[in-house]
């Protein structure tokens, strides 16, 4: 009794640690309990004291055959102890995705019930899961979404054939994988005002340039780069059916031997910015190629190292006059549909490129997020040409529809840069610089090119590359492809031009 109130005093409140209290006492309480009933009911008090002493012997005695199983009232009231046990054991299981491989540990010794021998489980497998007793483990890989109600069936270390199982039901819950829920895909509808096709590719192969050699000695081929773009409408358009807003466009001069490239990324608020990416793309494309035209003769004129600056300034010409014209039709066409211009709002990525005998000559002009980058693998080489324009709010960006980006920031925002060789030129709207690089800082972190530059070479889950080396026309479609790439609450229209 002492015992009793030694251990009560100290308030163990671990459940393993008072039912091994009770069975190391086992025969103490069942003494204390019968002299308590003897002390205080008076039918005992009636009996003899050699009675008592009997009933206790008999009391003992069917202990030892409700632990033998032979009594079924005893056995009954094992079974009701260890089903108390397991009903307020905590027993808890990770959640799953379905698609996405499932392991978790389960050894039935932590559960901390010694006369449990094996536990099973009813309907893990119509769930794409198992048990794996020997592995000490259920994995798998789920295959339906939901609170997936399991049996767990336990047996006693004295179970027999035929006797009743335990049992308790517990819930495992299985998260949808995001893809399906994002797969839904309507067409956008052709009758629309302004309709666009949902997605959009271009490969532009540049022939090897033929050397004229001297006196027909030494002749061979150059080769020279090639562009592709590809543009896809993002998730969060496809699963209503809404139009892409973004757009691209590539151009290559063939006598001057210019490379342009435009994208765009109509605002989202804006109603009809799918019209504004539009226009903008080919405004500058159709300036672009007007004005190199009539520069070609100045351009055969600028091949010395000292005269970059002269290109520079051409150049400065040429990308303003295509912005500025982009600007302008923009207007003309809110005008003519009695809207405001920012009905139209579209970001603009330009760049122009061209291959001197000193190098790369490379000119930009930039609005709005995304980035254009000139990036080389080896040796290590990175320059952003340009910064994106971040408002005071997230998802806040500006455009080229904005007054101010013509009257004071035309001139401002074009870059120039000389390189020696380079990978990749590459134009994103942030379908893909959110996903990819995550943060604006990161544009000028290398690791991130690198990384990207390795994704897009087939180093991503969906093992889908892009055959830069090639010089096929599969190149378009691959780069299609990838940009359906998968990225957690990053769904907006996606699109990307690359020179290399």
């Amino acid at each position: 009794m002492e015992t009793i109130k030694k251990y009560l005093a100290e308030i163990a409140s671990d459940e393993n640690q008072v039912k091994d209290f009770l069975e190391k006492n086992e025969t103490e309480i069942r003494s204390f309990f019968a002299e308590l009933w003897r002390k205080h009911s008076p039918a005992a008090a009636a009996q003899p004291v050699a009675e008592a002493a009997a009933d206790n012997q008999q009391a003992q005695t069917g202990t030892q055959r409700f632990n033998a199983g032979v009594q079924p009232d005893n056995e009954k009231a094992k079974n009701d102890s260890l089903a108390f046990q397991i009903k307020n054991k905590q027993i808890a299981f990770q959640n799953g995705k379905v698609g996405q491989a499932y392991c978790v540990d389960f050894d039935i010794e932590t559960l901390g019930i010694p006369d449990i021998a094996e536990v099973t489980f009813e309907g893990l497998e119509a769930i794409g899961l198992q048990h794996l007793p020997e592995e000490k483990c259920i994995k798998g890989n789920p295959t339906q979404a939901g609170d997936h109600k399991i049996e767990m069936k336990f047996k006693r270390k004295d179970w027999e054939e035929g006797k009743p199982l335990l049992v308790r039901e517990v819930v495992f819950i299985i998260n949808p994988d995001p893809r399906v829920l994002w797969s839904k895909n309507i067409p956008t509808p052709e009758d629309i005002e302004y309709y666009k096709p949902d997605s959009g590719k271009l490969f532009v192969k540049v022939a090897s340039k033929k050397t004229k050699g001297v006196f027909g000695l030494g002749k061979k081929e150059l080769a020279r780069k090639d562009m592709v773009a590809a543009s896809q409408r993002g998730r969060s358009h496809a699963i209503e059916g809404k139009p892409r807003d973004d757009d691209f466009l590539l151009y290559f001069d063939e006598e001057a031997e210019w490379y342009v490239m435009v994208v765009a990324d109509g605002a989202g608020s804006a109603q009809f910015s799918r019209k504004g990416s539009q226009i903008a793309c080919q405004t500058v494309i159709e300036v672009c190629q007007e004005k190199i035209a009539a520069k070609k003769g100045d351009f055969s004129k600028l091949k010395a190292t000292e005269q970059k600056n002269e290109i520079g300034k051409i150049l400065q010409e040429i990308i303003s006059n295509a912005v500025f014209s982009a600007h302008k039709t923009i207007e003309t066409e809110a005008k003519e549909k009695g809207r405001p211009i920012k009905d139209y709002a579209t970001t603009l990525l330009v760049s122009l490129c061209k291959k001197f005998d000193y190098g790369w000559f490379v000119g930009a002009w930039w609005v709005g997020d995304g980035g254009i980058g000139i990036y080389r693998k080896e040796p290590e080489y990175l320059k952003v040409l340009g910064e994106p324009d971040g408002g005071e709010f997230a998802g806040q960006t500006r455009f080229l529809t904005m007054p101010d980006i013509i009257q004071k920031e035309l001139y401002t925002r074009i870059r120039f840069d000389v390189v020696e060789d380079f990978t990749a030129l590459i134009l994103m709207t942030d379908g893909v610089t959110d996903p990819k690089f995550e943060t604006d800082a990161n544009l000028n972190r290398i690791e991130k090119w690198h990384a990207l530059w390795d994704d897009l070479n087939g180093s991503n889950e969906d093992s889908v590359s892009v055959a830069f080396s090639d010089d096929s026309e599969q190149v378009a479609e691959q780069l299609l492809r990838w940009l359906d790439f998968w990225s957690k609450g990053n769904h907006d229209d996606r699109t990307i031009a690359i020179l290399f």
